[in-house]
């Protein structure tokens, strides 16, 4: 049994996709984006900013999944610029403090509306 997720505070899915899909106590997380989910507008500013952004994003889908960061098991970093990645890496560690989750980062060469970062991850869903 799978269950959608979806919740105001973070972006709407732009597309025919949900926010999280919840199954077998896994949930799986869209790429997010730095889109502020009050405006639905791109969140101006260098890769620190738009990453602390796009991982606000995932954290509140995470919480209307029933999840947390501390349970997050797998991310997918994709950055425009692999030349950024230290500075995304610092603001990511922040929100990763102890045993973070495993990790993959790739340049691609576009991301949705020319973003600097997108970030989609897997999480634990704690049973009740």
């Amino acid at each position: 049994m799978t269950k959608i997720v979806a919740t105001d505070s973070a972006p709407k899915a732009i597309g025919p996709y949900s926010q999280a899909v919840v199954a077998s106590g896994l949930a799986f997380l869209s790429g997010q984006i730095p889109l502020d989910p009050a405006t639905g507008q791109l969140v101006e500013g260098d890769i620190a900013e738009q990453t602390a952004r796009v991982l606000d994003n995932l954290k509140a889908v995470l919480e209307a999944c029933g999840s947390s960061l501390p349970q997050v098991v797998k991310t997918t970093v994709y950055l425009k610029d692999m030349g950024e990645f230290a500075k995304m890496n610092e603001v990511y560690a922040r929100y990763f403090p102890e045993a973070p989750p495993a990790r993959a980062t790739v340049e691609a060469a576009r991301l949705p509306r020319d973003v600097r970062v997108e970030i989609d991850l897997i999480a634990l869903v704690p049973t009740p």
